[in-house]
């Protein structure tokens, strides 16, 4: 809602403004399907040859996020630490009944009580993977903590591509708006010889595309690559949840020291109190029980 919020309010001050100090919006109407044609057509040419098609489809994929938001919220922080509790209560308890759970998640009592983060194929492989390598005896913590860390920064790598593929066209559409309205002064040299007025049109009507080209990118294209990192970078910090938490584990903290170690480490906006979280982990203990 608030970027579609962002969005109008971009519109309405701009050409609000422009109409408000004597505009005339009839020259740009009559301009914009032609520079818009050719802004936005080299734009989407120029996207087309820098990446490949999988990455044109997570760029589009992640255009939505603009608007959605943040995948994760306050209660799925929660459920991750009460998921991350049983696993880890668990596996000191009883770890062979552990193994049922990390082999086959898809059909584990304890992550189908946690629906939207059981969905999330990344965040069980990455629980599922660091237990497995926790059962195995690794007797080197910072070994295993080193591997999560490389995993977490080329997930985040891969994951902001759209953002700096967005970033790449906002960058270049200033540029492009140019080209449009350099073609738009040839036009007007070829009418030199039609009074001040018709030459008054044609050079307005081709400073419209450089127009068009700085508005689409530090108006549209810029902030909504802006938004998509943020998104990116915040949903990145779940998965950060998780490695602290289970690398607490392999250094044998407590179970609650390690549960305590995640919630300190939850964006500060989504992390639930110390009193919430203890809450939550007495009713994970009675549905356990």
């Amino acid at each position: 809602m608030i970027g579609i919020v962002g969005i109008i309010t971009v519109f309405v001050m701009v050409f609000g403004g422009y109409l408000a100090a004597g505009g005339k919006m009839g020259i740009i109407l009559k301009s914009l399907p032609f520079e818009m044609t050719m802004i936005i057509g080299a734009a989407v040419g120029a996207f087309l040859i820098s990446n490949s098609m999988s990455e044109i489809k997570h760029t589009i994929k992640d255009l939505g996020k603009v608007f959605k938001g943040p995948k994760w919220i306050a209660e799925d922080y929660t459920s991750l630490l009460c998921l991350l509790f049983e696993l880890i209560r668990l596996a000191r308890q009883n770890p062979v009944g552990l193994e049922e759970h990390i082999e086959n998640p898809s059909e584990s009592a304890i992550f189908n009580n946690y629906p939207k983060i059981s969905s999330d194929s990344e965040a069980v492989n990455l629980i599922c993977d660091t237990l497995r390598s926790a059962s195995m005896n690794y007797d080197d913590p910072h070994q295993v903590e080193e591997v999560l860390e490389k995993r977490l920064s080329s997930n985040l790598h891969h994951s902001m591509h759209s953002s700096h593929a967005l970033q790449t066209v906002a960058d270049g559409l200033p540029a492009l708006g140019i080209v449009a309205a350099v073609l738009g002064v040839i036009k007007t040299m070829a009418s030199i010889d039609q009074p001040p007025e018709i030459l008054g049109k044609l050079i307005g009507g081709a400073l419209v595309g450089t127009f068009l080209g700085v508005f689409l990118a530090y108006g549209l294209v810029g902030p909504f690559s802006a938004k998509v990192k943020a998104v990116v970078e915040e949903d990145a910090q779940f998965y950060q949840l998780i490695r602290e938490v289970l690398v607490a584990n392999l250094y044998n903290h407590a179970t609650n020291t390690c549960i305590e170690v995640g919630r300190q480490n939850a964006p500060i906006h989504y992390r639930p109190t110390f009193t919430e979280l203890e809450d939550a982990l007495k009713d994970t203990k009675q549905r356990a029980a």
